[in-house]
């Protein structure tokens, strides 16, 4: 699977985990809403830095992310 993919499909698993929209995800990741919607759809390319952005409301390490 595609790196971007495996990105999208771990952060959208955590996140409806958490019972959590895109929208309060967003909030919490301090990024915007349509960009987390396209990570899910792995249509984005983040930097490390929006990868622990997109990591830190699950309190998970970022690698975990992509793994």
């Amino acid at each position: 699977m595609d790196i971007r993919k495996r990105l999208g499909h771990n952060v959208r698993r955590l996140r409806e985990a958490k019972g959590w929209s895109q929208e309060v995800y967003a909030d919490e990741a301090g990024i915007h809403r349509t960009y987390v919607s396209d990570i899910e759809r792995g249509a984005r390319n983040p930097t490390v830095q929006v990868v622990e952005k997109l990591a830190a409301p699950f309190g998970v390490p970022a690698g975990r992310l992509i793994d």
